[in-house]
């Protein structure tokens, strides 16, 4: 592989530290590429936030150091791009605009197919690229994109909405590596990442103040909180956009035996619906309408699994392609939260084949009225 150059997308995190080690020691001609996609000096709300350490520095400019740091050590060069208008213009205003329709997108996902694996390629490209790299827990084997050995890890979720095309020349150096192996390589590197955190909260933003955030770009509409089981008014929420489907934190209200939980939104009424109790039937469906669709090979099934969220087990399903171009998904047992906006994955085996996202949610043939 002496000859063969891969660029690999240097975020200032441990996984793509030592995703950079792997590729050089197997001999890869290794470039780093770090992206920066958003303008931290807008709306500074990090400051004060207790999970960020260096408060004189902007989380986005400390991992570009630790990016830095980590190729200095390992002896491969790191260059610097900048998304910044992309990312507004096609992760960041997708978000807001879902979030206007009352859904819960995952702009992740959106962020993955934009940049990541568009126009980071077409960067790496011009540096003379062979192949990309991410230090994503997922695998590219004989053409499919694949569920990660460490399966409490694996991204192939977030991978889902990535055209064919744009894997064919991927390398995923963690797909056959557990996290606390990660922990240990860069450890015994010494790398700045060794113990670093792992990032968390919305793409490229950072761990800000979720709510305080949101006010600069949306208007935050109080309203009423309604029992759907009994039509009571039970209080009031701070905004729908704060809240989605089976939450429960936020919805500290006494006098109810069982916990509440978020069952539905109505965008019209600006009424926020909850039910009592987490095995309350109002939670529950057994079929959704899925839009936006994405496969990343040849495989059509009528029978397979999805992932309705992260980190949830495979639930198996019948697949109807509609002539429209949208996915009709029938669960072979009801399923708690699915929600409009997330995304709907499938998997064959442990393969997966791409998916969409959640445009209708139903049960029985029909549309639940009460989640958008």
């Amino acid at each position: 592989m002496n000859n063969k150059t891969v660029v690999i997308g240097m975020s200032g995190g441990v996984d793509s530290s030592v995703a950079a080690i792997l590729l050089k020691n197997s001999g890869y001609n290794v470039i780093g590429l770090f992206m920066r996609n958003w303008d931290s000096s807008i709306n500074n709300d990090f400051l004060g936030n207790p999970n960020i350490n260096n408060k004189d520095i902007c989380p986005q400019e400390k991992d570009y150091n630790d990016a830095l740091s980590v190729c200095k050590k390992i002896g491969i060069p790191l260059y610097r791009t900048d998304f910044v208008k992309e990312y507004w213009d096609y992760v960041f205003k997708y978000f807001l605009d879902e979030l206007k329709k009352g859904r819960t997108p995952n702009p992740d996902i959106m962020c993955n197919k934009y940049i990541k694996f568009d126009l980071f390629i077409k960067e790496a490209e011009k540096l003379g690229a062979d192949y990309i790299a991410t230090g994503h827990y997922a695998k590219m084997e004989d053409g499919y994109l694949k569920k990660s050995m460490d399966t409490n890890k694996d991204q192939t979720y977030f991978l889902s909405q990535v055209p064919a095309d744009k894997l064919k020349n991927v390398l995923f150096p963690l797909g056959n590596i557990l996290k606390s192996e990660v922990r240990k390589i860069a450890s015994e590197y010494n790398l700045i990442t060794a113990t670093k955190k792992d990032s968390t909260g919305i793409c490229f933003i950072g761990e800000r103040n979720f709510k305080q955030f949101l006010k600069n770009y949306l208007p935050n509409l109080s309203g009423d909180i309604i029992n759907i089981e009994t039509n009571e008014k039970l209080g009031t929420h701070i905004g729908l956009m704060y809240y989605t489907i089976g939450q429960r934190k936020g919805l500290e209200i006494g006098g109810f035996k069982d916990k509440l939980f978020v069952v539905g939104k109505s965008l019209k009424e600006n009424v926020l619906y909850v039910c009592e109790g987490e095995n309350n039937p109002y939670l529950y469906s057994d079929s959704c309408i899925v839009e936006d669709i994405n496969f990343n090979c040849e495989l059509r099934p009528n029978k397979c699994n999805a992932k309705f969220r992260y980190r949830q087990d495979d639930n198996e399903v019948t697949v109807e392609y509609l002539e429209n171009g949208n996915l009709l998904i029938k669960y072979n047992n009801p399923i708690k939260s699915v929600t409009p906006g997330q995304a709907c994955v499938l998997y064959v085996s442990d393969i997966c084949i791409g998916g969409g996202v959640i445009k209708e949610v139903r049960r029985d043939d029909k549309k639940l009225w009460y989640v958008l």
